[in-house]
């Protein structure tokens, strides 16, 4: 794989599940491969206890999506593929038959920054089975890691109350790969720049970094550092303070920030990594101040997470930049999103879409049936609920019953007339070929900032947060529970999912 300004260069058709092949192949040899089919990626639950999720990786999923291929060394590879028993996994003519497939999906998505819920299908793909099917593991690897990290930054962002929070997780990310698509997420959730520099030139996203402990090491004092930082860096001077003493260090920083001073330059502040961050950023606070440096700042890290920036928030330390790292490009607490891929609609012989559904014990593994979509009610700025229907119906403006896909008892009346109503999937390839136009990574920043101010304070606190109303339209709730009886094969059955 190559990484470059269009994410992916070349192909990634096996960036898969081996039973995706299996699946295909079997499609492939039973004549159902160029079956039309809808399928959608949705998740069940939000990440680390919050009351909102943040989507993201759209744009990797279009670059994905328009290099979908497998070159002569896939086919290769798939072609020397051998059973236990020594035969061909794969026969030569499905080899052929990949090589000539060319990408012929419609694909629906909401957009990147878009708040999103439970259910809520994020990308909707309808096209061949066979191609359908192929594209779960790497869409799900995409939507997945960056809407957990996306959400995990926004969180973060909360906590900061509108301090600027620096992405420094490169180091501590999980590979290339990894740490380049969590600077983009970061970024996207309301981080105000990424210390990864790869991550700067490839999306645009700003840069910042100040230097390691191992700078002022190198010197044969930390005043002497300090001294050899500013003559390098005169306008970009934050002198990191904790490396031996951090009330010496502060002292020594404010010295060099006289000499600044003196020159016509302004010293932005100093960095604490370790130790009590409340009581050395309020320490440094009042040194700093006295000193004639008022407007000098305090950056912090050390793993630093919402929670941590909550309570010392409530400490009143001196805090003006956090510098978070390992636990927001990890998402430390929660390592996955948990995303999954569902069949929920086939096309017959006679060209009628036939709903699918998968039955469980579990009511929160029963998926939604149908073509379907999701709009979003809103009054005055503000939204209201979301609503998921099929994508027949005609929404007008009628009274709805939307009704929680797990608990039927939680039921909100909606009437449409007089409400805002905004579709959330958007057409992003039809047929194979691209209708969307990607935003750049400032706007979709934005546009997540102004997603997130739709929403009440009280969904995006970070402890037992309130509950935003999300349910299936009444219609698309019966045939849900319709099918559900048939595959159980009950028979009159009161219904009690």
């Amino acid at each position: 794989m190559k990484i470059t300004k269009d994410l992916y260069q070349g192909s990634l058709a096996l960036l898969t599940d081996f039973y995706q092949l299996t699946m295909a192949y079997g499609y492939w040899k039973s004549g159902k491969a160029e079956q039309e089919a809808v399928f959608n990626l949705f998740f069940r639950k939000h990440p680390f206890q919050s009351g909102f999720t943040l989507a993201a990786g759209l744009e990797y999923v279009i670059d994905f999506c328009r290099n979908f291929h497998f070159d002569e060394e896939d086919l290769t590879f798939l072609s020397e593929m051998k059973n236990s028993d020594g035969s061909l996994t794969f026969e030569p003519a499905f080899i052929s038959y990949l090589k000539q497939m060319e990408f012929k999906c419609s694909i629906e998505a909401v957009e990147e920054g878009t708040v999103v819920f439970p259910h809520i299908p994020m990308v909707k793909v309808t096209g061949p089975l066979i191609q359908c099917q192929l594209l779960e593991t790497p869409l799900l690897n995409i939507i997945n890691f960056q809407t957990l990290i996306a959400t995990k930054a926004a969180r973060i962002s909360f906590a900061a109350q509108g301090d600027p929070v620096m992405e420094f997780g490169l180091r501590r990310a999980q590979g290339i790969d990894g740490a380049l698509a969590a600077s983009r997420a970061s970024y996207i959730g309301g981080c105000a720049s990424t210390s990864n520099v790869l991550a700067g030139k490839l999306f645009g996203i700003p840069v910042s970094g100040t230097h390691a402990h191992s700078w002022i090491m190198s010197f044969d004092s930390e005043l002497e550092a300090f001294k050899a930082y500013a003559d390098a860096f005169p306008d970009k001077c934050v002198f990191l303070v904790d490396t031996y003493d951090t009330i010496s260090g502060i002292r020594n920083a404010i010295e060099v920030g006289k000499i600044l001073k003196e020159k016509g330059k302004e010293w932005i502040g100093v960095r604490i990594d370790s130790g009590d961050l409340a009581y050395y950023s309020n320490i440094a606070r009042e040194m700093m101040d006295e000193a004639g440096f008022p407007d000098a700042k305090v950056v912090a890290s050390n793993d630093l997470d919402e929670h941590i920036i909550t309570s010392l928030k409530i400490q009143e330390a001196s805090i003006d930049i956090w510098g978070v790292g390992t636990k927001l490009v990890t998402a430390f607490d929660q390592p996955a999103l948990g995303a999954v891929y569902k069949l929920s609609a086939i096309k017959t012989q006679e060209g009628i879409w036939e709903p699918k559904v998968k039955v469980s014990q579990q009511s929160i593994k029963i998926n939604i049936p149908g073509n379907h979509n999701v709009v979003r009610f809103s009054k005055n700025g503000k939204a209201v609920a979301d609503m998921i229907y099929l994508a027949s119906k005609d929404l007008g403006e009628e009274e709805f019953v939307i009704i929680d896909p797990i608990d039927p008892t939680k039921r909100k009346k909606i009437k449409a007339k007089g409400l805002d109503q905004q579709v959330l999937l958007k057409p992003i390839f039809e047929m194979g070929k691209k209708v969307y136009t990607m935003p750049d990574i400032h706007k979709i920043k934005e546009k997540a900032s102004r997603n997130l101010a739709q929403f009440d304070k009280a969904l995006k606190r970070l402890v037992n947060p309130h509950i935003y109303p999300v349910g299936l339209e009444d219609s698309l709730y019966k045939l849900r529970n319709d099918l559900v009886f048939k595959m159980k094969n009950y028979d009159g059955e009161e219904n009690n999912i």
